[in-house]
């Protein structure tokens, strides 16, 4: 039984004869007939799950249903567990459902044609129906995106990492972002190398892994925590374990898969580990904690030498604000001193760039900012990102403002801050969004932009509910526009920047659906004549990356192309994953280019017969900024007279040969691989070979 809409939400399965009750996708927003996603209950070995499935792969799981909540959800609070019930009736089903207390709590469950399940609700306040939450809100909610033995955390960057006493399987794809071969265990577990359980005990330990979903396809049993753990640790099959107070014992025996770092709920889990692992990671922590306090009294010094200097100096102490009193901050006075992660204070240009002086910028106390947006209500929240979220707030003047908050889990949280803070304030056009001002207290960092009413242009493109106001001419005006403001980064503002993460969450649009781009976090800023930069980190977002060392305006030019299918399409780039016929949307688009499917590649809501020309001009755009070769692609300069037709006759573009290397190293065998590329027109050996 199918359900597209579910007032409240049922999903059932009978264990004796199968049958289920689940929900299904659309094929499309407009297109009622059966899609390819579908929601259902699984009950394996006593432990409940929720899945989404993309036909017979999976897209999401909810982690383990414990009786009140999904442990795998770290937003389901005390609200949720007296609405959601579950478990066997006594008669073989497996239920969850959703019991609706009163009006208040009515809400709708909505799996739609990306394969997201959405709950809604009505808000009489701003009369209107709002998306409360969503199974896929970050890049960890999709399933195996990190491959086995790996944790993913979407507070870092990048997302994944490999857990203690684990390495990348292959390090080369690894550092590209892609990693979907996941980990291997550097040091062989005792038990294993001596065939002996009883040594186990002593050679081996566990790792504790806290507020975590836990992996899929547990092995459920009911004892008591501690049975649990010897239980595991005297099973050479048993790779960890957890213990939740109504599940019982959980253990896995197979590759530990789906592992993601909650801010808050989950559960621990205890991954057996090679005590010499262990021991590695207490000598690690022993130097950090030594280094850190060597260098905790180094600045502590340095910073009184510099106030004996400045003291009697009245000019100069127009750095210590209220707020940098308040907690003495270092970072303002790097900052006032040209300092900054990403750029050089030995050039002269960008040294006077980031001597910003602060007066300039309004300078925010935390309770002024904690007033504004309601201490940080959830109902205030804008967006979410990598190192925080967005609030928005209303200063007592009556002003709007967009509050990012950068999440104090955030290792890298200091130095994006402090980067975005000297891109911003001296850069002015109508395509960049406005900084207005920041606070930094103890660990509180925060940054302040104009307030955009109608969010980020991914709010609008992949929801079918809004998708619909974009029309054309609107899309096309806003693809000029993202254009536009990369071209000022990239050659017409005092020092050229790249950007790093350009993506449809961080193009935001104001009242008239005007598109502004965001986030600076991960710029970088050009000295002299620089034209590239080679780097071990490649940071970005996977899908929006061309998987390169060298980065230069090349590399926004990638991202600048994903985003134009992106927009033409309706599509997002990430719902590709686990897609059998191709690994992301630049491949997608590819192969119907090829194939002269081009009216399968625009979004219904914008297809108009007077406008073939212009769109399938955009999507050609689009693939010459995706080509593999840096050289091959337009700077922006060159797209934009493209855009406005000042180029006649576009070049044919190159095939984005990594996605078929991406594709083949997750292809089953060698003879799809020779299927592949004989479609493609070109040779294993080049493919994989470069």
């Amino acid at each position: 039984m199918f359900h597209h809409y579910s007032f409240g939400i049922k999903l059932s399965i009978n264990k004796r004869t199968g049958k289920s009750v689940k929900l299904k996708s659309w094929k499309s927003p407009f297109d009622p007939s059966i899609g390819n996603f579908s929601c259902s209950t699984v009950e394996r070995l006593r432990i409940i799950e929720v899945f989404i499935w993309n036909e017979t792969s999976i897209y999401w799981r909810s982690g383990p249903w414990n009786g009140g909540v999904f442990t795998g959800i770290q937003t389901m609070t005390a609200a949720y567990f007296f609405s959601f019930q579950g478990g066997d009736d006594g008669e073989g089903n497996i239920n969850i459902y959703y019991t609706v207390e009163n009006d208040e709590d009515f809400v709708i469950f909505h799996l739609n044609s990306q394969g997201k399940l959405e709950a809604t609700q009505w808000y009489d306040e701003k009369k209107e129906v709002i998306v409360t939450w969503t199974s896929q809100d970050l890049e960890c909610d999709v399933y195996g995106i990190c491959g086995a033995f790996a944790s993913c955390s979407s507070l870092f960057s990048p997302i994944c990492i490999c857990l203690r006493g684990f390495e990348p399987r292959n390090i080369q794809e690894w550092n590209g972002h892609n990693w979907t071969g996941g980990c291997v265990r550097r040091t062989t577990l005792q038990c294993s190398r001596d065939n002996n359980k009883t040594t186990r005990r002593k050679e081996d330990a566990f790792l504790k892994l806290q507020t975590v979903k836990v992996p899929a396809f547990a092995e459920a049993l009911a004892v008591t925590p501690d049975i649990c753990r010897s239980l595991c640790l005297e099973n050479c099959s048993c790779l960890a374990y957890s213990h939740d107070s109504v599940i019982g014992c959980m253990s896995w025996t197979g590759k530990l898969l789906d592992i993601q770092q909650l801010e808050s709920g989950g559960l621990d889990l205890y991954v057996c580990t090679a005590y010499a692992e262990l021991d590695r990671g207490r000598n690690k922590t022993l130097i950090i904690v030594s280094t850190v306090i060597i260098g905790t009294l180094v600045i502590v010094i340095c910073a009184y030498i510099l106030w004996r200097r400045t003291k009697n100096h009245p000019a100069k102490q127009w750095l210590f604000t209220k707020s940098a009193r308040k907690k003495n901050n270092k970072a303002f006075q790097q900052f006032n001193k040209g300092g900054s992660p990403n750029v050089s204070p030995s050039d002269n240009v960008i040294g006077e760039m980031s001597q910003v002086k602060l007066q300039e910028l309004l300078i925010f106390d935390f309770e002024k900012l904690a007033t504004a947006t309601n201490n940080f209500h959830l109902s205030n929240k804008l967006g979410q990102g990598g190192f925080g979220i967005v609030y928005k707030g209303k200063l007592q003047d009556g002003q709007e403002i967009a509050v990012k908050r950068l999440s104090r889990a955030s290792g890298q949280g200091l130095e994006e801050f402090m980067n975005e803070v000297v891109v911003l304030c001296k850069l002015q056009h109508r395509n960049l969004v406005k900084l207005l001002g920041c606070c930094i207290e103890g660990d509180e960092k925060m940054l302040m932009y104009e307030y955009m009413p109608n969010k980020s242009l991914d709010a609008f493109i992949f929801d079918p509910s809004k998708n619909k106001l974009l029309d054309w001419r609107t899309r096309y005006n806003i693809t000029e526009g993202i254009a536009r403001g990369l071209l000022y980064l990239h050659r017409d503002s005092r020092l050229r920047i790249i950007h790093r993460d350009l993506k449809a969450s961080n193009v935001l649009l104001d009242e008239e659906l005007n598109p502004k781009i965001s986030d600076f976090g991960m710029a970088r800023i050009f000295g002299g004549g620089d034209n590239q930069v080679n780097t071990s980190r490649i940071v970005g977002t996977y899908g929006y990356l061309s998987m390169q060392g060298l980065f230069s305006e090349k590399s926004d030019v990638f991202s600048f192309g994903v985003l134009v299918l992106e927009i033409v399409s309706g599509r997002r780039n990430s719902s590709f994953y686990d897609n059998e016929h191709a690994l992301s949307l630049v491949g997608f688009v590819w192969i119907q280019w090829r194939e002269g499917n081009i009216l399968s590649l625009i979004d219904p809501e914008i297809y108009d017969h007077s406008h073939d020309k212009n769109i399938s001009r955009c999507l050609h755009i689009g693939l010459l900024c995706v080509q593999e070769s840096a050289v091959d692609r337009p700077n922006m300069a060159t797209v934009i007279s493209m855009l406005n037709n000042e180029v006649a006759s576009l070049p044919p573009p190159s095939q984005p040969a990594f996605i078929l290397r991406q594709y083949m190293l997750n292809s089953k065998s060698p003879e799809e691989n020779q299927i592949v590329c004989s479609i493609n027109n070109v040779s294993i050996t080049d493919l994989c070979g470069r």
